[in-house]
């Protein structure tokens, strides 16, 4: 990973730089999912928390709780939970919007006043694509994506996760692994607009040239 790697990993589509991370607390709820992916889950947002040196929190003060991920088989369960329309507007718009792209996942953030990340809501759809991966590499992915504000094509052609030759486990890729930890250094600010930020983040990256 070079430096314009790293600013490629946070450029927007209309080509401007934006990074931002959690400025609090993770504290995490998952529905639609079994005991066992429950588990699964639990388990990559605690390594991915730790990885990045931030916190978890069994409640957020504000919000109950600000990472909120769904698993649905028909986009049309969204629309039918209850006060989810107060948490997400034009859900109705939004449910809408995912069924005329045939989409299976979608993310949205809340930002605090500072733009740091507040909230997170993560929808997935468990088509055939989605069932067809591990509960491992789904969890990894997701919470990989949701750790850090990254830009709209930061993984559309390289996933985050590589697999180990031999026994085939699933990891987060060494280099993305480095530039999360070195985005939450706690002398980095959380939110950050110019390029530069990223020869910043790229300094702090444990890696090779």
């Amino acid at each position: 990973m070079t430096p314009e790697d790293v600013e490629a990993h946070f450029t927007r589509t209309d080509g401007s730089y934006h990074f931002a991370r959690w400025g609090r607390a993770i504290s995490p709820v998952l529905f639609g999912v079994d005991e066992a992916s429950l588990k699964v889950l639990k388990g990559a947002i605690e390594a991915v928390v730790v990885l990045a040196g931030h916190k978890l929190s069994d409640v957020d003060p504000e919000l109950g709780a600000n990472l909120m991920m769904f698993f649905v088989r028909d986009w049309q369960e969204l629309a039918d939970t209850p006060n989810l329309e107060k948490m997400i507007p034009d859900l109705a718009g939004l449910v809408s919007r995912l069924r005329g792209a045939d989409a299976n996942q979608y993310r949205t953030f809340r930002f605090d006043d500072m733009g740091a990340i507040k909230a997170c809501f993560v929808f997935l759809k468990m088509d055939d694509a989605m069932a067809a991966q591990s509960a491992e590499s789904l969890a990894l992915s997701q919470v990989v994506q949701a750790i850090l504000m990254w830009s709209q094509a930061a993984f559309a052609s390289k996933s985050p996760l590589a697999r180990i030759s031999g026994d085939g486990a699933i990891i987060l890729r060494p280099e993305i692994g480095e530039l999360i930890r070195a985005a939450y250094d706690p002398v980095l600010p959380p939110v950050a607009d110019d390029r530069s930020h990223a020869i910043r983040l790229f300094a702090r990256m444990d890696i090779e040239l």
